[in-house]
């Protein structure tokens, strides 16, 4: 086990570079990070050659390129246009969208799955056509639209929540918006726990384990469940990183200052050390979740060894 991690982690570092790499070309060398600067007016000319050095713009893509990653790996991302380091503005949000995130992954297990379960197991019957068209319709709209009509109906209609997340942030606020960010995902969890537990349920060892007189619960849960969730986990894992750089539009909809929202402000004020930043970031959290999902195959398949 110990020398497979040590594996992946090594294959972890040309992914890490290349994609850096290239978010780092797409925002620095495709556009012109000083004209978000001076808004709608340009630059004259010797303030955006005095900026250009300042920041160090004025060098060759690869050269500040490896300054870049040379400063990353001291924990330096660099200082935004406004003045406030880069990782203070990470210590803000990253802390609102991991609590974002974990109430999406929340309402993606327990009620994704449960359905898939429920589901899978009446294939066929009125409940699992049921479900598979909600799933289907979910899937149909999209994220900003099931925002904004939650918003109206529960916010301003029913006046049961606050249409905006307050600066506390607070658990509770993020029930709704959570399981806005997680609609579309959920909609993948059921319908891919429903199939992977459709197919299994009529596998060999369930049938070994129903002749053995086995309770259902315990065939459900223990055989059948445990074997069926690794598509599933997989699903969820590679979610993670998505739902953090997805949460734009969530984020965006109910107020939270998170990822989404300073990623947006970076965008839109072309602030290349925030958006490089936040994306890197985003980058190894992607590629940590996906080495815990593989190394949570064992765990849910004893006959998985990693050698």
């Amino acid at each position: 086990m110990g020398r497979y991690v040590i594996r992946r982690l090594l294959q972890m570092i040309p992914v890490f570079i290349g994609t850096t790499l290239l978010i780092f070309l797409m925002v620095n060398v495709m556009g012109d990070p000083v004209a978000g600067l001076c808004g709608d007016r340009q630059c004259d000319p010797a303030t955006a050659a005095r900026l250009r050095q300042e920041f160090g713009l004025d060098k060759p893509w690869w050269q500040q390129y490896l300054t870049y990653m040379g400063n990353v790996f001291t924990g330096d991302f660099g200082t935004a246009f406004n003045g406030q380091e880069v990782t203070e503005l990470m210590g803000e949000a990253f802390p609102v969208t991991i609590r974002l995130t974990l109430v999406a992954i929340f309402f993606e297990i327990v009620i994704g799955i449960t359905l898939g379960v429920v589901t899978g197991l009446r294939r066929g019957r009125p409940i699992d056509t049921g479900v598979l068209m909600l799933t289907l319709v979910v899937i149909s709209v999209p994220t900003f639209v099931t925002g904004l009509l939650l918003q109206l109906l529960l916010g301003y209609e029913w006046a049961v929540i606050d249409p905006s997340v307050s600066s506390d942030v607070m658990l509770g606020e993020l029930i709704v918006p959570g399981l806005v960010l997680a609609s579309v995902s959920l909609a993948y969890v059921t319908r891919l726990s429903r199939t992977s537990i459709a197919e299994n349920a009529r596998a060999d060892y369930v049938r070994t384990a129903v002749a053995k007189g086995l309770p259902r619960r315990r065939v459900v849960t223990k055989h059948l469940l445990r074997n069926s969730l690794i598509p599933v986990v997989t699903f969820i894992g590679t979610d993670i990183g998505a739902l953090m750089g997805g949460a734009i539009v969530t984020e965006r909809i109910f107020n939270i200052h998170g990822v989404g929202y300073y990623l947006y402000q970076g965008i839109l004020r072309q602030n290349s050390q925030t958006v490089v930043g936040f994306v890197t970031v985003l980058v190894m959290v992607f590629l940590l979740a996906n080495l815990l999902v593989d190394l949570l195959y064992a765990v849910l398949d004893p006959r998985i060894r990693y050698a």
